[in-house]
């Protein structure tokens, strides 16, 4: 068989991961402020993706013709098939906000006005406000008048306009082609302000209007020596890629601070624009920006539907889903210090089911407990007014030896993780950098504390980062554990990202891309002997993308072997379950709700000895390859049982779950329902709280 009849292709299975983002906007079951939410990440998702994945592959475009002959793919037809799928989902996206999203908030008496519906008491409050508040930030650029071109900043929104110098003759009176027609680039300051403004109340209606609408109204009284013909949004999507190569020679920090530079000049990838907007005045933007026709994308009205996050609010109660407060962990609960209690037992967290405080606990008493010496972590991601590097920056100043190793190529983060490196070495914290050719992405954190004369390691290992803003939005699971097997482990992991040793020996934690593609492979192959030899053989998996061609190999041998596997899978998966002589004995699921799902869970049946692996990888070949991860065991039965709980929940989800349908097409089905419903999101937080008996 065709590989290509084998695996999905990945840009494509991505796209289906994110109508099924839209499926959630789409479904009236979900409360109407949680489906507007669902439409947000639906376009923040798309955004990234042209951003990224559309640039990566309009740069193949560039290749000579006989070149492309080497690629698994022909970029040309990958791009056209994206682009009607994306169109198809644009069109849907459309129908649930107009059909669906405006008449349930008209129900709830919250009306989205734009400049052509206010009373004229309420144009007079939205003028002030543009007064006070919108026109100090504007600053407008006529493209006739400019030597320089201006710069179009990536996903920020502006109006295209259209002018004419005023005059003693009325413009209706005047012929299209005679006018004198001047241009205008006019940005959006919605990067200064909210992108919603609250009218007042009447009575039991409440207003609210797009920023982009009171800048409408107001644009006649602005211009004062003009007369605005026409006013369309347009944003520009730009390549977001850094192109840094990654050579072991030369300071790399000072080319990723100068590939940040490089990326607001990156090259368009998409220019999406208000589909009113005259052809004439189309093609000469076009020219002005260099746009060939595939950057083209019909888009709206409004653009950055993303800023739906913030929808605000009136106060209304029932509009968004019941609050899960993150509950206790019993075993913490009632201990002041962290630590006798980690020395005693492993103790395992399901984020944001439970709550995230017991990780700054730990870092703020190992910052000030005289007895700690030493505190390691990796930082990926971190959050704005982190807590984490806080607690390491008080470390330091109490004389504790502080390492952080910072991972300054996280996308998007880059700018920010440099900051905050810069804000750690002020402190005294040694800080350790990204490495050439590699991303370091594992989520490690060990504190050394002197007892009795003898150091013992206390670890924290996680599936997501030390981020105390995701962890209320990302599904993630990590372990406080004293055991020595893995904190020596640990430790090696960070003799290797201090350059002390290239390489080490691990029994116990897999580390990429040392020793877990090898690791995963020897235990399938294990299963594939169990269902050889005529022994019940599984397989369950829990990840975010499944792309690696040769572990869907491994995986569709195992299935031919006769090993029942189970996928819950929430975004990409180009393995394809249930094609007869290839994949039959996978089943594939995805879940999309309330929480994003982050956890990497790995369990292996071993012939009824079942071993169980939380990781930071997916299943992607930049995963297993080009990074460091880690993966580390769960040894104690009682958590090995609450893992087992947690997918079984997932399992039997039939609520927010969508299964793959058998063959090659690839699509997702919502999983029947039977006569108990099960939401796996829902369920896990009450088996939880039942289990700990703890307050949230």
């Amino acid at each position: 068989m065709k590989k290509g009849f084998r695996i999905t292709n990945r840009e494509i299975s991505w796209l289906q991961f994110n109508e099924r983002v839209l499926q959630e906007a789409h479904d009236d079951r979900n409360p109407l402020y949680e489906r507007i939410k669902f439409l947000a990440i639906y376009s923040s998702n798309l955004d990234e993706f042209f951003r990224v994945r559309v640039a990566s592959l309009r740069s193949l475009l560039n290749l000579k013709k006989a070149e492309h002959k080497d690629l698994e793919i022909q970029p040309a037809s990958l791009l056209k098939k994206i682009h009607q799928i994306v169109t198809a989902q644009q069109e849907m996206f459309g129908k649930i906000f107009t059909k669906q999203i405006i008449p349930a908030l008209r129900k709830n008496n919250i009306y989205l006005v734009d400049e052509t519906q206010l009373s004229e008491e309420q144009a007079e409050q939205v003028r002030r406000y543009f007064s006070e508040k919108v026109l100090p930030l504007l600053k407008p650029v006529f493209t006739a008048k400019t030597t320089i071109d201006p710069f179009i900043n990536n996903r920020s929104l502006y109006f295209a306009l259209s002018l004419m110098p005023r005059g003693e003759v009325k413009i209706s009176e005047v012929a299209p082609k005679e006018r004198s027609i001047e241009y205008c680039v006019l940005e959006i300051p919605s990067a200064d302000l909210p992108r919603f403004f609250l009218l007042d109340k009447k009575g039991k209606n409440q207003y609210i209007m797009f920023l982009d609408d009171v800048i409408r109204l107001s644009l006649r009284q602005y211009f004062v020596r003009h007369e605005v013909l026409g006013a369309y949004s347009f944003k520009m999507t730009r390549d977001a890629e850094l192109h840094i190569d990654d050579e072991f020679e030369g300071d790399l920090l000072t080319k990723i601070q100068e590939g940040l530079g490089a990326r607001k000049k990156g090259m368009p990838s998409r220019f999406l624009y208000d589909p009113t907007m005259p052809p004439d005045m189309l093609k000469y933007f076009s020219k002005y920006f260099k746009l060939s026709d595939d950057d083209l994308i019909r888009g709206g009205r409004y653009h950055n539907f993303s800023d739906f996050m913030g929808f605000p609010n009136p106060g209304i109660t029932g509009l968004e889903n019941k609050p899960q407060p993150p509950l206790q962990h019993r075993d913490f609960a009632e201990s002041r210090s962290l630590f006798p209690v980690i020395a005693q037992k492993d103790v395992l967290l399901f984020y944001p089911y439970q709550t995230y405080d017991y990780v700054l606990q730990f870092i703020n008493q190992a910052a000030k407990d005289p007895s700690v010496i030493a505190i390691k972590i990796t930082l990926y991601r971190v959050a704005s007014n982190s807590k984490v590097v806080a607690a390491l920056k008080e470390a330091a100043k109490n004389g504790k030896e502080v390492t952080a190793f910072v991972e300054i190529k996280a996308r998007f983060d880059e700018e920010q993780n440099l900051f905050w490196a810069g804000e750690l070495e002020r402190s005294g914290v040694k800080v350790l950098y990204s490495f050439p050719g590699l991303k370091v992405h594992c989520k490690l954190c060990i504190v050394t504390r002197l007892e009795r004369g003898e150091k013992m390691r206390y670890c924290y290992l996680a599936s997501g980062n030390f981020n105390e803003k995701t962890s209320t939005i990302y599904s993630d699971i990590a372990l406080f554990t004293a055991d020595s097997r893995i904190t020596k482990e640990v430790k090696e992991v960070f003799q290797i990202l201090g350059r002390k040793e290239r390489q080490a020996e691990f029994d116990h934690i897999l580390v990429a891309p040392f020793t877990m593609r090898k690791f995963f492979e020897k235990r399938i192959e294990k299963e594939i002997k169990f269902a050889k030899e005529g022994k019940r053989a599984e397989i369950i998996i829990k990840l975010n993308s499944l792309e690696d061609s040769e572990m869907i190999e491994k995986l569709y041998e195992a299935s031919n072997a006769g090993v029942k596997i189970k996928m819950v899978i929430r975004g990409i998966c180009c393995a394809i379950p249930g094609v007869p002589g290839m994949s039959a004995n996978i089943r594939a699921t995805s879940i999309v709700d309330r929480y994003l799902e982050h956890a990497r869970i790995f369990i292996f049946h071993n012939g009824g000895n079942e071993r169980y692996y939380v990781a930071s990888a997916d299943w992607m070949t930049r995963n297993l390859s080009h990074r460091i991860e880690t993966g580390f065991p769960i040894y104690d039965e009682s958590l090995q049982k609450e893992i087992r709980q947690f997918i079984d929940i997932e399992l039997k989800d039939n609520v927010k779950a969508r299964t793959i349908a058998k063959g090659r097409n690839n699509k997702y089905r919502r999983v029947a329902q039977g006569t108990e419903k099960i939401q796996s999101q829902i369920d896990f937080y009450k088996y939880l709280k039942t289990k700990h008996k703890t307050n949230a």
